[in-house]
């Protein structure tokens, strides 16, 4: 990636941008190291403060970290998710501070499974629309999903730009479709090829898998999902209270 110095864009983000790129591409692997401060100034013909601008965004972001002595290095991105709320891959990772992309595989009719039919409460068999995708955080693949939806909606939906458009976003926003609440279902399991591919990862490796059923207006489903989150690249946390036993009194202040 050429640095353009005519262009609008900070120096110090495009050096950032060329970097993301070979992380996500894997010419910069974790565990990589990277050029010295000297090999990036000449590489990109800018100055010591631009790239060291850079090199601190990626450090605040996880991705790179210093080891005194030895250089800077490609770290294992770890997100740490919360499961508190209903909320969509893209606000997910931009609260977090992460920039979120998709890559749409495909999109077509299928036949309803009996886990898909039940989820959706259509009939076994019936037509209904799947969506699968690769969605990234920073340019790194961290989660494959399968988005199942009724026929009559998953139609109009797989004619947007589902990779700039989220899912969640043209269901409320544009087809005046609230989504209300949801249904998780957590497991820890090992990919099988189609994911392990999608990830680039080895087949058997270890990733959760969410089952997530969303749910508009009169408890309606409108979306089941299957999404297949990368185990080294991720982490959920949540908050629980403690159930008081009946009939237990607060103590008195």
């Amino acid at each position: 990636m050429e640095i353009d110095s005519q262009s609008p864009i900070p120096l110090h983000a495009q050096v950032e941008e060329a970097l993301l790129k070979g992380i996500a591409e894997g010419t910069l692997p974790t565990g990589a190291r990277l050029p010295t401060e000297d090999e990036l100034v000449a590489r990109f013909s800018v100055s010591r403060t631009t790239v060291r601008t850079a090199i601190q965004s990626l450090i605040a972001r996880g991705l790179i970290s210093i080891r005194r002595g030895k250089g800077t290095f490609v770290t294992q991105p770890i997100v740490t998710q919360e499961l508190t709320e209903l909320t969509g891959f893209v606000e997910d990772m931009r609260s977090l501070g992460h920039t979120p992309s998709a890559r749409v595989l495909d999109r077509r009719l299928v036949a309803a499974s009996e886990t898909v039919a039940r989820a959706l409460k259509v009939q076994r068999g019936a037509s209904v629309a799947r969506i699968q995708r690769v969605r990234l955080a920073d340019g790194i693949p961290m989660s494959f999903d399968e988005t199942y939806l009724p026929q009559s909606l998953g139609e109009k939906i797989m004619a947007d730009d589902l990779e700039n458009q989220p899912i969640f976003s043209l269901l409320e926003q544009k087809y005046a479709t609230p989504l209300i609440e949801a249904e998780y279902r957590l497991a820890a399991v090992a990919s099988h090829g189609t994911v392990a591919r999608a990830l680039g990862i080895d087949a058997g490796s270890p990733i959760f898998l969410i089952e997530r059923t969303s749910f508009s207006n009169g408890h309606q489903p409108v979306d089941y999902e299957r999404l297949y989150y990368r185990g080294d690249h991720i982490r959920f946390v949540t908050r629980l209270t403690r159930r008081q036993p009946a009939g237990t009194r607060a103590p008195l202040g």
